[in-house]
């Protein structure tokens, strides 16, 4: 019989504002024991993605299984190392994943339409935009999107690393006010679920350092996250001022119970106000392309009082980039705590990195900029 909780009022509120959700389904909450994709399983999921859908909400869907669909239909019992066979299960089980999607959503008069991504359509900024207009679009035409990393194409070098990454990047590209992560596991428990007197957490307030040494280094047999990607995941969205839930996706009715307000999984509130489409790209999806050293005095202006970083607060830059570049912002112990756009290419940053404001002339000429990175330019990632 299907389990029914209080309802909660904080989660309530949360999903009053949740205006669009983006829903994270893991391999195994669609697969058999044996790595094989059980149509039965997605026909339920997308059955309470049309009730949420009725509730006037957009739904979008990050969906694993590719690589499992294609074990299963190549008769492969064992998740491949090699990726030159990881890549072509990927490319036998996509078109069997998107097939059952489009049959189970078609049963309610909307269609699935697939997107295969790359962190290299994160990266750039116009290709990240022309998604975000993709997915805008596909709303407006009432489908529901269905978005996997292009495994078939996608190397070490420019993966994501898992869906959930991709869960998160794409719930603040399109500014969704709620992540929902879908595993086999019930949420995130106060130590490992395993020992005796594990307590599953309803709420986290704030991903911090304590909250990511909860999670264990494990993977699953037939995913390639655990609960620690999803932890990183829940603060890259917390950050950006969304929240997250994490909840058992092979619990009935689990997504019915979300919406409802009720106390599954656990849910990471944000930790600060909503930011900006484009503070989100330079925050969390663009990649940075060298790194500016700062002292002491350039973090704290930078994260306690909201200024720009000046060249005199900058130690030493790493890297070769450009003007307009994306760079990390580091301090001296190698923590990064920001991200922006960096007025001047690295050649020039190294010429004034520790002068004063009324010296950049002398070095530069009259034509320069007083901020190396610009407040309006900056995020603070920590």
């Amino acid at each position: 019989m299907e389990q029914r909780f209080a309802i909660d009022p904080v989660r309530q509120e949360v999903l009053a504002e949740a205006h669009t959700i983006v829903i994270k389904v893991g391999t195994q909450v669609l697969t058999d024991a044996q790595g094989i994709l059980d149509p039965q399983r997605v026909r339920h999921l997308a059955e309470q993605i049309e009730r949420i859908r009725q509730t006037g909400r957009r739904v979008a869907l990050v969906s694993s299984g590719a690589i499992g669909a294609g074990m299963g239909r190549l008769g492969l019992r064992q998740r491949p190392k090699d990726l030159r066979y990881l890549q072509a299960a990927a490319a036998v089980g996509q078109s069997v994943l998107m097939a059952i999607y489009e049959e189970a959503f078609a049963r309610y008069g909307y269609h699935a339409a697939q997107l295969l991504l790359t962190a290299g359509d994160f990266d750039h900024r116009v290709r990240y935009l022309n998604v975000r207009n993709t997915l805008l679009t596909l709303f407006e035409l009432n489908c529901v999107p269905v978005i996997n990393e292009n495994d078939t194409v996608s190397v070490a070098e420019i993966r994501f690393g898992d869906n959930d990454h991709l869960a998160a990047l794409v719930a603040n590209l399109i500014q969704a006010p709620l992540l929902v992560l879908l595993t086999v596991v019930e949420g995130l428990y106060d130590r490992d679920p395993s020992q005796p007197g594990a307590r599953l957490l309803n709420t986290i307030p704030d991903v911090d350092d304590r909250v990511l040494q909860l999670a264990g280094a494990g993977r699953s047999q037939l995913g390639s996250g655990g609960m620690k990607s999803k932890l990183k995941a829940a603060r890259l969205v917390t950050l950006a001022g969304g929240c997250v839930i994490v909840a058992n996706g092979r619990r009935e009715g689990v997504l019915d119970a979300i919406v409802a307000g009720e106390p599954v999984g656990t849910l990471f509130l944000p930790r600060g106000g909503v930011l900006r489409a484009r503070q989100r790209w330079i925050g969390w999806a663009a990649q940075p392309r060298g790194k500016l050293i700062v002292d002491a005095g350039a973090r704290e202006a930078i994260e306690k009082r909201g200024r720009s970083l000046l060249p005199i607060g900058i130690v030493r830059v790493l890297g070769n980039f450009s003007k307009g570049d994306v760079v990390a912002i580091v301090d001296t112990e190698g923590r990064e705590f920001a991200r922006g756009l960096t007025n001047y290419a690295a050649a020039d940053l190294r010429k004034i990195c520790g002068l004063r404001s009324d010296r950049l002339a002398e070095v530069l000429g009259p034509d320069y900029y007083e901020e190396a990175v610009h407040r309006d330019n900056l995020v603070v990632t920590t």
